[in-house]
């Protein structure tokens, strides 16, 4: 399962400006918030490439980065973050 910026920064208790701060400080992102090293950190983040077409200016492109799911743990360990605990799944309790 992949996430968002914001989906991984909310999951380790930040805001997604936060977050990308702390990982630009951290040389993880480049200037575009793309990352630094993809492929270094390829287990943990990739670049994500969208397109969608506009009216007037037709195809438009973009990139963004997607954090995989063993990178959550993997950031707030490069970040000197801790991990909120997770929640106790209750959902087979009868």
């Amino acid at each position: 399962m992949e996430r968002t910026l914001s989906q991984a920064a909310s999951q380790l208790g930040l805001t997604r400006p936060k977050l990308m701060s702390l990982m630009r400080e951290k040389g993880l992102l480049n200037e575009r918030n793309l990352p630094a090293y993809p492929t270094r950190d390829r287990d943990f983040l990739r670049i994500k490439d969208g397109h969608w077409y506009h009216e007037q200016l037709g195809m438009q492109y973009n990139q963004s980065t997607r954090v995989k799911q063993p990178g959550i743990r993997w950031l707030a360990e490069q970040l000197g973050l801790e991990l909120p605990a997770i929640p106790a799944d209750n959902r087979d309790v009868a």
